[in-house]
């Protein structure tokens, strides 16, 4: 596709999204109605402000979910310190959730807009954003090329591109090259990102390493903890994490295998989703294991095989209750999750195969022998039953993997570099603005 072909195939995109808006309320309501939409904000998703714009210089930071959420607190915690207004936008409950949590009313949090024409037009409309910044692999056409005719610095931190992603951008070159020559500065997280959006015509980028890694291990409630560890009683216990479809049985066919092996074991399964949980519930039911469910706040009793962690926001919880985590979407599923969290909190980390979305922290904690790598069922029951029999072992993988965190850290402080000119005016404007009492 030539340049020609690929910026006439942008402005078609920006007239199909300004036709398609009138007719996507029904979308949205299918979402609310799944409960992946707060209803009382749905208007948000329109770009109808939900609060008014503050006084003096607005930075606009997004972060799509969860995980790319947790990942920009720190860094949305830096510039506050500086005195600059901040609204970050998310797309999910989830994720507003963790910003309240988190951030509380340092910030205004907002839905993002749909990414169509007119419901970015009114977001920025009312925002009047004097810098975006955006985080890990979110491209939206529509935002980008809106902030770019604003001519609003744009800046993409964190930056992955995936396999999938990459090779899917490599077949539209020149949209890729059309929609990247609006980013101002892209702060990759690894080297192989850097070069693959080199590739794809971003210019500058600067490598950070993962945010990821400077943020703080997941919080915990002291009090659940602790009635958790009493109701367990010092059983042998093992966790799976952030599981995809099928995971969970793969877990639970592995607590079959191992519980006489080891009496009294204890197997966490968190599901990546919770609102999985119900079917979840009847099929591991179904296997004739006693399940108790953390969203209903069942007991754990001596004969309790399996822990359901159905619950949003506890990741801190589950991962302080054993040594030895699996984490999913990389079995039955492609891509990976993260594993610096549970390598953070000490725990030997177990994961299947196709961990590609997390490669190099992936091949970190394995030559450091922090983690290690499954090829199915059985030899996850193999790895579980390992660390299980021998604690010096399983011991050193942990510290292996907490070390590993620890020397990969920086991220931070090189992305606050990245961003100094961009941020630098806004912080002076910002104390005019003050000192002159306007």
């Amino acid at each position: 596709m030539s340049e020609r072909w690929a910026r006439a195939f942008l402005t078609a995109y920006r007239f199909a999204g300004a036709v398609a808006y009138p007719l996507i309320g029904p979308y949205v309501a299918w979402r609310t109605s799944q409960g992946k939409e707060d209803r009382s904000r749905s208007r948000e998703r329109y770009g109808v402000a939900g609060r008014p714009r503050p006084e003096g210089p607005v930075i606009w930071i997004h972060a799509a979910s969860v995980g790319e959420t947790i990942a920009v607190v720190p860094l949305v915690q830096s510039i506050l310190d500086y005195g600059v207004n901040i609204v970050l936008t998310t797309g999910t409950v989830t994720s507003a959730q963790v910003a309240d949590e988190r951030l509380g009313d340092r910030i205004i949090h907002q839905y993002v807009p749909l990414d169509l024409k007119p419901a970015v037009s009114r977001f920025l409309d009312h925002w009047r954003p004097d810098l975006a910044i955006i985080a890990e692999s979110e491209i939206w056409p529509m935002t980008i090329l809106e902030l770019g005719a604003r001519r609003v610095p744009q800046v993409l931190v964190n930056g992955r591109l995936s396999d999938r992603s990459f090779k899917s951008w490599k077949k539209r070159a020149n949209i890729a090259e059309a929609l990247f020559e609006n980013l101002a500065h892209v702060v990759a997280q690894s080297d192989v990102d850097g070069e693959r959006f080199r590739a794809l015509g971003a210019r500058p980028v600067t490598v950070s390493g993962n945010l990821k890694v400077d943020t703080l291990p997941p919080p915990v409630d002291e009090r659940a903890l602790a009635t958790l560890k009493r109701q367990i009683a010092g059983r042998p216990t093992w966790a799976a994490i952030s599981t995809h479809d099928g995971e969970e049985v793969v877990a639970a066919e592995v607590h079959a295998t191992l519980y006489k092996r080891h009496h009294g074991l204890l197997t966490i399964i968190v599901p990546r989703h919770p609102d999985r949980a119900e079917a979840l519930a009847a099929q591991i039911s179904g296997m004739g294991l006693k399940l108790a469910r953390r969203s209903k706040g069942d007991r754990i009793t001596a004969d309790t095989d399996i822990l359901l962690g159905d619950t949003i926001g506890e990741m801190g919880l589950y991962l302080r209750l054993t040594e030895i985590a699996f984490v999913g979407r990389s079995l039955t599923s492609e891509g990976g999750q993260n594993p610096l969290e549970p390598a953070m909190l000490d725990t030997a980390v177990l994961a299947g195969r196709n961990v590609q979305n997390f490669r190099e922290a992936y091949q970190r904690l394995l030559d450091s022998g922090g983690a290690k790598l499954v090829r199915d069922r059985d030899m996850l029951a193999g790895a579980v039953n390992f660390l299980l029999s021998n604690e010096v072992a399983r011991h050193e993988m942990m510290a292996a993997g907490a070390a590993t965190v620890d020397q990969m850290r920086g991220a931070l402080a090189h992305t606050l570099k990245s961003l100094e000119p961009y941020i630098q005016p806004l912080i002076v404007k910002s104390r005019l603005k003050g000192a002159d009492g306007r």
